[in-house]
């Protein structure tokens, strides 16, 4: 082969690699590919550049084109990226764009999670939501200060475990009631002995109770004394409870609903309603709306018992319950209630008090039941015995 011939082989073998180059840079960079434009937002991009990977699912799917910076403070910066058109099925409206490092200390590259099903897609020059990064600097901050509190903690646990020893030794060498106690057989059968007598006696105090219960039970089901406890407008105060949280959450409603109590019941110390068709409003928004839970809140004004008026606001949350579960279809564990009794800010008129419905959105954590904290367990025969009565008058206990 001729010198020139060698030559033109030698320049063709070079422009062949040059191109295949070109090809496999550009490829990385979606030069030569079809792709769409996407945007996402950040606080601090910590260290990511243009030029940087862009993933979905974890596969390389596109480039950083460039990072504009915020034109005042306030702002966020605006990372635009090349995706490939490939991703178009995948990224949604609802897909949310991450910044990631590979490894511990390695290179930022921007991850696009996955979008649902139900999503809408996306549009070239749309722009995604995103989270905030991982700042090492942050995380190393953190650290530090969980080291030095666990070995707070340390030391706090060696110097109670020499309290306990020390103890221990007193309790060894007699010294104490403790020391005595352990040491001193008469005084410890002494001790047995009363109480074996403590526990017999509360043994027989918890028996009388029980009779006392039981009779108490079979007088409420007695046709001569069945009339006495349905005109307290309860057959058990702790069925007034049952549905009952102990506190409101300390999230904002998304709905709210206020009643006047002369405007929902046909007397001022009465449970009964008499203007139903009030309720329809907050019926409906409880029957077609989507929602974490609804709490009932009845208060009471200023006038009256105030034993009294904390029954009768208990009854009531109650019985607006019952209406709204049986006549507008929702899950009944979505709905609790609070009697607050006697309020000064309850607007009242001439001291009958309020309703509201106070409903919130979902993920609002439901507070604790009141009734459950204090042991006591529902009885549901009688849920209805509040509803049907016309006034609540309890004596005070």
């Amino acid at each position: 082969m001729s010198r020139a011939a060698r030559l033109g082989a030698f320049i063709v073998a070079t422009l062949a690699i040059l191109v295949v180059g070109v090809f496999i840079i550009g490829s990385k960079q979606y030069l030569f590919s079809s792709t769409y434009q996407l945007k996402a937002q950040f606080d601090n991009v910590v260290g990511l550049d243009a030029g940087g990977d862009v993933r979905v699912g974890g596969v390389h799917s596109g480039t950083v084109r460039t990072i504009v910076l915020p034109h005042k403070p306030g702002e966020k910066v605006t990372v635009i990226m090349d995706v490939g058109k490939s991703t178009h099925e995948i990224i949604k409206q609802d897909s949310v764009a991450t910044i990631e490092t590979e490894g511990l200390l390695g290179n930022q590259f921007l991850a696009i999670s996955f979008g649902s099903a139900a999503s809408g897609e996306v549009r070239d020059g749309d722009i995604i939501a995103s989270q905030p990064p991982l700042e090492m600097s942050a995380l190393f901050q953190k650290t530090s200060a969980i080291l030095d509190s666990s070995q707070q903690a340390i030391q706090n646990t060696t110097r109670a475990t020499a309290n306990l020893d020390s103890i221990s030794a007193k309790i060894d060498r007699g010294q104490g009631t403790a020391g005595a106690l352990v040491n001193d057989k008469q005084l410890y059968s002494n001790l047995e002995q009363t109480t074996g007598a403590m526990r017999d006696t509360m043994a027989q105090a918890q028996a009388g109770v029980n009779d006392f219960q039981e009779n108490m039970e079979a007088m409420k089901h007695n046709f001569f004394l069945r009339g006495y406890f349905k005109n307290r407008g309860y057959e058990d105060a702790s069925e007034l409870a049952k549905n009952e949280i102990e506190r409101l959450p300390q999230s904002t409603p998304i709905k709210e609903f206020t009643y006047s109590s002369k405007q929902l019941f046909d007397k001022q110390d009465s449970a009964k309603l008499k203007n139903q068709k009030s309720l329809t409003a907050s019926g409906e928004f409880l029957a077609n709306n989507q929602f974490a839970f609804a709490v009932v809140v009845v208060s009471a004004g200023m006038e009256g018992d105030t034993q009294k008026d904390l029954v009768l606001t208990q009854a009531r949350a109650m019985v607006v319950r019952e209406y709204l579960v049986e006549n507008f279809g929702f899950d009944d564990s979505q709905l609790r209630t609070l009697g607050m009794g006697k309020q000064t800010d309850a607007k009242s008129d001439t001291g009958w008090g309020t309703v509201q419905i106070f409903i919130y959105p979902t993920g609002t954590e439901i507070p604790p039941n009141k009734q459950m904290e204090s042991g006591v367990s529902p009885h549901p025969t009688s849920t209805q015995s509040v509803q049907a009565s016309t006034t609540v008058t309890p004596k005070s206990q």
